[in-house]
């Protein structure tokens, strides 16, 4: 971010009780699940982001963020106790849509922001107060009144419902205050709602008046005795603790650690399959058509997305505290007895009739109660030292570490120094105890050059350092341990450092409670051992006054990151033995661990675009609009500016006199995309250029002008960052950029993959698997005309479409077949008939019909569903077919929304789950396949997008490179599976991704 850039940042929390109570119930048709919520919501997010970027009036957001309350459990729950006690559980129909709201989110393309410990107004004020340091404008989306001490000349508030903007004038003219004063208005008045004491018999009149005479709270408190009014005075003096607690609980933090900083939240495009996806799940027919509209989308083409509920922690919503559900109690508060009847100590051999469970709930046990002593953590200064330790490693033959860097891309960073941790077997041999340590190699001063100062003193050499730190980080003797290591092994790796033998806590996690929790070492420190870790922030600051870490006080650095090293070594002696008890050590060792380095090799390796081919799209996208501007004006009889909502209205509705005008709140016509399709679809030729200008100009912003931007400045290249524990079903997703959302579907879109290319004397492959997710579903459920179908390689939408409306294949209507793919399709998601309804275009006891027909045509389908929906109720999680756990555990809830959400995903999460895996053991045993075949250093894989992967291979060697992907692709799962209809693979060679697709 920099200055002039602008910053929206939006209350989500406010927004999901203004939509749930501004609007009618509402419940989706096909299940009666309640989505008024989600509903309101969406079209108050969809008709912000238009408005927003409306340029004429000079407040186009390039950042953007929708912030939501985590819990009710926040720090100001812990110095006042009754804080928000006075609130009352949210409606039940609400409690649902809080998890739904957070995905709409996310399907719009938004950064959905929450952090634990803190209300959504402390993250808001962090965001902008960072953002105004740095001389950027911020709009804060809301009306709330608790919002307003952070307005100044640079940070305004927009209320959307009154379309009303609040700047420092406002605040003065409603509350008698500037905005810097409102906290200690809001301490005297106190809040009846959120239950803050405030002093009674104080108003906001009486308070603004009494802050006019003595300036500030502090002032009043001390001069209280020269109150004239008798109860006034006393009240003041009697409550004035309880003032200062108010203040407090009124006042925002501005320094909350937030995992996302203001470059990640940039304003992205919307991706508008997928935001069609969501929409089309939660049944907003409106919506979507407006939607496909403003994206240049068709509709039918794209099927509803899969909505997996969150249900429990952050998931309730603002202010609902949310237990454990039954059977999640944390291992740490467990009390599973060891053999003896007592906890085992941690380390301790635990024989005869002892599980593998006993010696994983003795761990869990003495790690959530073990003593964390930062005091013990040490500074390595001097080469002896460090051989210590390396000798120390050696003897153990486990040693933690984690890489410190000046910024967050491992392609990029400069490394500041290395984090250790080791078991201490002075007191037991397996780590009872935790010695970690900080070896600074590249801290600066911040004095003399202008790149940031020279470097710190009594630092060892980087050089003298790495190279004692290579062999033993290379050395497959020594397991490595560490959390979220993909990072350091990207880092390291640019200083020659292959890390080789670790383990990663993270994936560890990931592969034990998929959909349970959080990844994060925070949380994992917080769920299992107890501890609430020092945060990035602490350490470096933040806004202005925040430094990279490399500029941190070494001893300071030194307390964070050894605390890193330390948590990770905690948590792998609690969950090492929990892979091994819960028997889910395959999936870790052979589809998490060996895609560490996969991954890293991809991201290292990028992909060339071609900026004179984005340059081109972007003039010829400009052409267009430009040619389309002239019509618009030849048609309107005078230019304006087409991308003003006020002057397009007045000219659609005032001059030219269209008919279905309708003004908004503001009294301004609507110009809203589904305004303009029912005039075109009516015959006028202006709402329909208009329409086309939009899509046009908004292409070439957000596609073709931003791509160029993350090309890396040394290697010329895109290099995207894998996520390898998000989603619940092993999925793999990719940011900055996401290049698994790039648009196919219009003409525009395909044109933009034309610009990523190969390199001179090499191709793109592309190996696509075909139809994997329905092979899956003919393997699992064991479906025999399906099977037959994959077997004889017959067109299976084709063959559905034949087995259930008895047409022949030969010479069969395009209509037809389209249908049963809909179905086909539909089934692995759980459509209902409301939903296909929509997806087809035709009345819901139809598809109705069509849905029963084809469960009585596959009634093995039906069985499969029915049976993996008991498993889930049983065992609260599903598996894929090779033993990957997605772990729903309100599966049997009362609630039957809720209930019926989890039962879809639990039907599907075993067919999403195991394309996921059969992908991953394609890629973990690509590299040996080429290198086997001598293409290692002919062939290179790219990237991964959902079922296809990406290779720059030699242009001699293609012929040579294309059997082995497609062999290794389509026998992945074997020997584990031997699947019961044929995987197959499509690839092809050419110059550019579109064309290679």
């Amino acid at each position: 971010m920099k200055k002039g850039d602008h910053l929206f940042l939006v209350d989500g929390s406010g927004f999901i009780f203004r939509a749930f109570h501004a609007l009618p119930p509402l419940t989706r048709k096909s299940d009666g699940l309640p989505v008024g919520a989600v509903s309101g919501f969406c079209n108050m997010l969809w008709k912000l982001l238009t408005d927003a970027r409306d340029t004429s009036v000079g407040v186009t957001p390039t950042h953007f963020a929708v912030i939501f309350d985590y819990s009710a459990k926040t720090f100001r729950k812990d110095l006042y106790d009754s804080y928000k006690a006075n609130r009352s559980a949210p409606p039940e129909e609400l409690v649902p849509q809080f998890g739904l709201i957070r995905e709409a989110t996310r399907a719009f393309n938004l950064p959905c922001i929450e952090t634990e410990g803190f209300e959504a107004d402390d993250i808001i004020a962090t965001y902008a107060r960072q953002a105004e340091a740095i001389g950027a404008d911020v709009t804060i989306i809301s009306s709330d009144k608790d919002l307003m001490q952070l307005v100044t000349p640079n940070v305004h508030m927009y209320d959307s419902m009154k379309d009303k903007q609040i700047g420092v004038p406002d605040v003065i003219e409603k509350w008698g205050v500037p905005p810097e004063k409102m906290i200690d208005l809001q301490a005297m008045v106190g809040d009846s709602v959120d239950n803050v004491p405030g002093i009674p018999g104080i108003g906001p009149k009486t308070a603004a008046q009494l802050l006019e005479e003595f300036g500030d709270l502090d002032t009043l408190l001390e001069r209280a005795g020269e109150i004239k009014q008798v109860k006034r005075r006393e009240n003041i003096i009697a409550h004035a603790e309880q003032a200062r607690l108010s203040r407090r609980l009124v006042q925002l933090r501005t320094d909350v650690p937030l995992d996302v900083d203001l470059e990640g939240l940039i304003l992205e495009p919307q991706n508008g399959p997928k935001l069609i996806g969501f929409l089309k799940a939660m049944g907003f027919g409106t919506l979507t058509r407006r939607v496909a509209a403003a994206c240049d989308c068709n509709a039918d083409e794209i099927d509803a997305a899969v909505v997996e509920v969150e249900w429990g922690g952050a998931a309730h919503g603002p202010d609902l505290d949310a237990p454990a559900p039954a059977g999640e109690a944390s291992a740490a508060n467990a009390s599973a007895p060891a053999s003896n009847g007592k906890p085992a100590a941690a380390g301790s051999v635990i024989v005869g009739e002892a599980r593998p469970a006993d010696l994983a709930q003795a761990r869990a046990d003495f790690y959530a109660t073990a003593k964390i002593d930062k005091s013990c953590y040490i500074t390595i200064r001097d080469v002896e030292v460090l051989d210590d330790w390396i000798r120390a490693a050696y003897e153990t033959g486990v040693l933690a570490f984690d890489a410190e860097a000046a910024s967050i891309d491992p392609m990029q960073a400069e490394l500041a120094g290395i984090s250790l941790g080791l078991p201490d077997n002075a007191h037991t041999p397996a780590g009872g105890e935790i010695r970690s340590a900080y070896l600074p190699l590249g801290h600066k001063t911040g004095d003399g050059d202008l790149l940031g100062g020279g470097l710190a003193e009594n630092q060892l050499s980087m050089k003298e350092a790495l190279d004692r730190l290579k062999i033993v980080l290379e050395d497959p003797s020594v397991l490595k341990v560490g959390h979220n290591m993909k990072f350091a092994y990207l880092l390291l790796k640019r200083y020659s450092i292959v890390v080789q033998s670790y383990d990663d806590v993270m994936l560890m996690s990931y592969v034990l409670e998929a959909g349970k929790g959080g990844q994060t070492l925070d949380s994992l420190s917080e769920r299992w051992l107890g501890h609430v870790p020092m945060t990035f922030k602490e350490v470096a600051g933040s806004g202005k006054a925040g430094l990279a870490f490399d500029m941190v006080d070494i001893e300071r650095a030194m307390t964070y990151a050894a605390e890193k090293a330390d948590l990770s070594l905690r948590m792998w002696f609690v969950l090492k033995p929990r892979l091994v008890a819960e028997r889910l050590t395959r999936v870790y060792e052979r589809l998490e661990r060996p895609m560490l380095a996969t991954l890293a090799e991809m991201e290292e390796r990028g992909i060339t675009i071609d900026r004179q081919i984005l340059s081109r799209l972007s003039g010829e996208l400009a052409q267009r609009a430009a040619a389309i501007e002239d019509e618009i004006y030849h048609l309107a009889g005078e230019k304006f500016t087409i991308g003003s909502p006020k002057q397009l209205g007045d000219i659609l509705f005032g001059k030219l006199g269209l008919p279905g005008g309708a003004k908004t709140k503001t009294g301004q016509w609507s110009t809203s995309a589904q305004v303009l399709e029912e005039l075109a679809a009516v015959g006028h030729e202006l709402p329909r250029k208009i329409v086309d200008w939009r899509q046009l100009t908004k292409l070439k912003s957000t596609y073709t002008d931003a791509l160029p931007g993350y090309v890396h400045p040394q290697t010329k290249r895109v290099h995207t960052s894998y996520s390898l524990a998000s989603t619940t079903t092993g999925r793999l997703s990719s940011v900055e950029p996401n290049l698994q959302n790039i648009p196919i579907r219009t003409t525009e879109g395909r044109k933009i993959r034309t610009a990523f290319i190969s390199t001179p004397g090499h191709k793109l492959v592309s190996a696509d698997y075909s139809q994997i997710e329905l092979r899956v579903l003919a393997h699992v459920a064991d479906i025999p005309p399906l099977r037959q179908a994959f077997a004889d390689g017959v067109d299976i939408h084709a063959m559905t479409a034949s087995e259930m409306f008895g047409v022949p294949v030969e010479g069969m209507p395009s209509e037809v077949r389209r249908r049963a793919k809909a179905i086909n399709f539909g089934i692995i998601y759980g459509i209902s008939a409301f939903g296909l309804a929509n997806q087809l275009s035709i009345e819901r006891s139809e598809a109705g019909d069509y849905i029963k027909k084809y469960f009585e045509r596959f009634p093995g389908i039906r069985d499969y569903m029915e049976n993996t929906k008991a498993f889930a109720r049983e065992h609260g999680y599903v598996e894929t077919i090779f033993g990957r756990r997605a772990h729903y555990p309100d599966i049997k809830s009362s609630n039957p929304s809720v209930r019926a959400f989890n039962e879809r995903a639990a039907i599907n999460a075993p067919i999403q789950g195991s394309a996921a895996d059969i992908i991953r053991r394609a890629m973990v045993r690509m590299e040996g396949a080429l290198a086997k075949a001598g293409l290692q250093h002919k062939a290179r894989m790219l990237l991964q997008v959902h079922d296809e992967l990406i290779f720059e291979v030699e242009d001699d060697a293609i012929d040579e490179t294309l059997p082995v992907v497609i062999s290794t692709m389509e026998n992945a799962a074997m020997p584990a599976i031997a699947m019961r209809v044929p995987l197959k693979v499509d690839a092809r060679a050419a110059s550019n991704w579109d064309e290679a697709h």
